[in-house]
């Protein structure tokens, strides 16, 4: 679920003087979010923080000579189409004050806000209502349920507001209740929920809009942290499902490696890093990276595709038992990966199984060939293909989407990296 993407190319121009909203084309990938120079600066006159001379400034230096604070430098990022965009950073970073700026409860100072290749900076007062009612919701940390409202009427409201007819909305929001495991609580009042329950409701009613765009500003924050780790993990087999622009807005660095495909890092204001979980914890760009993501176990982070490796034997026709043997000898190896021509994995023949059936034909070698020897992908976390090594007397076999044998993981290799990142 975690694909890369390419950041720092030059992004396409938003369209000429007096052309708000022009259309942009994207150059690499399809995006729903770029966000490009985003400034956002309070005081009188802020436009004064990006003038030429205090472009370089930190944020402390601004605010001792102008009077102003910067709450957001120069911030530049894309999202692309269902992918989960996690923001992160202490408190007084900027990402609460970025996300409001991206449905426009606070206005920036500067830079441009593409939402499908349309400025939403430029959008008059019908466009932005229209914008936030059809392309984005935003689900909050304190879950804004309406008390007097059971849960279905909630899980509808925003539908309610939009127009739709009671029968519909009614319909829709108990799909959407039931895709966060709320059916049977239709009926139900806030008072009778759980911190959990209710912030379900909240991501129900987001959902029901069917929006392009989900904000998720610290979602679970507020919840006891059992919970808190259920709901990470609903939300993202629940974004598999989905396929929703999703941007997180957390504090959590475990919180932001569950959930996210990319993670930036803010600090003053500032994103100083971005990108996938593992990048971040294995390669973080200073000190202030390094100690913020100390905590966070590196089986949790790193995958399979940075230990694979070739297996010592590969067969990809049937012989004689007596040739696989030999075969097998040669190698100095205690079993064999068995493809088919296509180099699409089979199974796997272990030595010790070949040399009991040794002098009969090689149409036996199904009888010990092993087919339900636990394959992972190279995108498996360490952490869970740990889980599949306990027992396992080979390395595991790793294969992509459509069954192409790639290598193996073993034991000993997953060792190392976890010894050298201690």
């Amino acid at each position: 679920m975690r694909p890369g993407f390419e950041t720092g190319h030059e992004l396409p121009s938003a369209g000429s003087p007096g052309e708000p909203g022009a259309a942009v084309t994207p150059q690499n990938g399809e995006y729903t979010i770029s966000v490009r120079s985003l400034w956002k600066v309070f005081g009188k006159n802020p436009e004064r923080a990006l003038e030429a001379q205090n472009l370089q400034k930190s944020k402390t230096k601004i605010q001792q000579e102008l009077n102003l604070v910067v709450a957001l430098k120069d911030v530049t990022f894309e999202a692309t189409t269902g992918e989960t965009f996690v923001v992160m950073g202490l408190s007084g970073s900027g990402k609460s004050t970025l996300v409001r700026c991206l449905i426009r409860l606070i206005e920036a100072t500067s830079g441009d806000i593409l939402v499908d290749g349309e400025n939403i900076i430029d959008y008059d007062s019908n466009q932005l209502r229209n914008f936030r009612r059809s392309k984005v919701a935003m689900v909050f940390q304190n879950f804004g349920l309406l008390p007097h409202k059971n849960v279905l009427d909630n899980a509808a409201y925003g539908l309610e507001v939009r127009g739709v007819g009671k029968e519909q909305r009614y319909e829709v929001a108990s799909e959407m209740l039931a895709k966060v495991g709320l059916t049977g609580w239709e009926g139900s009042y806030q008072r009778e929920l759980s911190g959990g329950m209710q912030q379900r409701v909240g991501l129900a009613r987001a959902l029901a809009l069917d929006p392009e765009i989900l904000l998720m500003d610290e979602p679970f924050s507020g919840l006891d942290p059992l919970i808190r780790r259920q709901m990470r993990g609903e939300l993202a087999s629940l974004q598999e499902e989905i396929q929703k622009t999703i941007i997180f807005i957390t504090h959590d660095l475990d919180e932001a490696v569950t959930v996210g495909d990319r993670i930036a890092i803010m600090k003053d204001g500032e994103i100083i890093q971005l990108g996938s979980p593992q990048d971040i914890i294995m390669n973080p760009v200073d000190d202030f990276v390094k100690e913020f993501t100390q905590g966070i176990p590196k089986t949790k982070v790193i995958n399979v595709a940075s230990i694979i490796s070739e297996p010592e034997l590969i067969i990809a026709d049937w012989r004689r038992i007596e040739d696989l043997v030999a075969q097998m000898d040669r190698a100095g190896t205690e079993y064999a990966i068995c493809v088919d021509t296509d180099n699409k994995y089979i199974g796997v023949i272990p030595k010790q199984k070949v040399t009991l059936l040794a002098g009969r034909p090689a149409g036996d070698l199904t009888d010990i060939l092993h087919t339900d020897v636990a394959t992972v992908h190279p995108e498996t976390l360490l952490e869970q293909a740990l889980a599949a090594l306990v027992d396992a007397t080979i390395p595991i076999p790793v294969v992509d989407g459509s069954n192409c044998f790639l290598g193996v993981a073993a034991q000993r290799d997953i060792l190392m990296v976890i010894a050298a990142n201690l």
